[in-house]
């Protein structure tokens, strides 16, 4: 290519881009980004509605009304109004909406504020369901009252080209007064509930150690009774064993009291704190208490017999009458 081709092509991009310039500088065109319509009017007088891409207009004649985004937005409400309880509490209302890509003239043109004519409508539902409500029903029912924003809101701005797409009760905030006292009463409740565990674990111990206590005697008694008759077992022995030496029933149960005597002492030697003093304890003391003990069973025996004497069976008594 030549100097003067190349000259001459530059000089074309040069009036190209100039004459560019100068036309959107008089508003021929125009740029219309994605998810946005832009109302176009022709001496005052809608003339169309134009969407994304590259758009014509003609100037001075055609001019740019506005704009509408068609995402989603969202409109934060906070109502404040007063339960069946007569508790203040602020409600957050979080309001989702479009603006309806085919009733996009009504959206621009027939409501001049959407902000404040979806915020009255919160208002006046919120104010008119939460006061049938007692506090308590205000955070269970949240939903509920959600639903009812959003069947007003939908019926009355569907008219004006929008769209709900979802309502939110996404706060509920009482008086500082109110959530501290709250809190009391869910902290009493629960110390309530954990004094009561507590009361019913202290008696299922107490109720299982008196069981097993009861337990405890019980197989202690039959111990007892079983040491017993093996302690009258072995004495019926000795004694038998003593008999057949020649040595009578009084001497044979003397001699064996005398021997646990001295077992006795015995054991008490073998613990060198013991404080336990047997009386009497001189040498002669197992002598002179087999004499006594001799001397007794002899002497009860012949009381016994005596009484027998006297006072006969009364099996005996009935078979000489007869």
């Amino acid at each position: 290519m030549n100097p003067f081709e190349l000259l001459s092509t530059f000089s074309t991009v040069i009036y190209i881009v100039f004459g560019i310039f100068i036309l959107s500088m008089l508003g021929l065109f125009f740029i219309v980004k994605q998810q946005t319509a832009v109302i176009v009017e022709r001496f005052g007088k809608f003339q169309g509605v134009r969407t994304a891409g590259f758009q014509l207009k003609i100037p001075v004649v055609d001019r740019i009304a506005g704009k509408l985004s068609l995402k989603i937005q969202q409109l934060d409400v906070v109502v404040e109004t007063k339960t069946q309880d007569d508790v203040f509490v602020k409600l957050k209302v979080s309001v989702q909406y479009v603006v309806i890509k085919e009733k996009v003239y009504d959206a621009f043109y027939k409501l001049d504020n959407p902000y404040a004519q979806i915020t009255s409508y919160v208002f006046d539902v919120v104010r008119a369901e939460v006061p049938k409500l007692r506090l308590d029903d205000v955070f269970e029912k949240k939903d509920d009252i959600a639903i009812a924003v959003k069947g007003e809101l939908q019926e009355a701005m569907n008219d004006y080209g929008y769209d709900i797409i979802k309502t939110l009760v996404t706060d509920i905030d009482p008086d500082d007064q109110v959530k501290h006292a709250m809190n009391r009463i869910n902290a009493s409740e629960r110390e309530k509930v954990a004094a009561q565990y507590e009361g019913d674990a202290q008696r299922i111990l107490i109720v299982e150690k008196a069981k097993a206590e009861a337990e405890s005697k019980r197989l202690q008694g039959r111990g007892i009774a079983d040491q017993r008759r093996e302690i009258a077992k072995g004495l019926l022995e000795s004694v038998d064993v003593l008999n057949g030496v020649g040595i009578s029933s009084q001497e044979a149960s003397a001699l064996i009291v005398v021997t646990q005597h001295y077992d006795t002492l015995q054991s008490i030697g073998e613990h060198t704190n013991s404080k336990l003093i047997l009386l009497p304890n001189s040498p002669t003391a197992a002598s002179e208490m087999l004499n006594t003990m001799v001397a007794s069973f002899s002497a009860a025996n012949q009381i016994g017999e005596e009484m027998k004497k006297v006072n006969p069976p009364r099996a005996n008594k009935g078979n000489q009458e007869s």
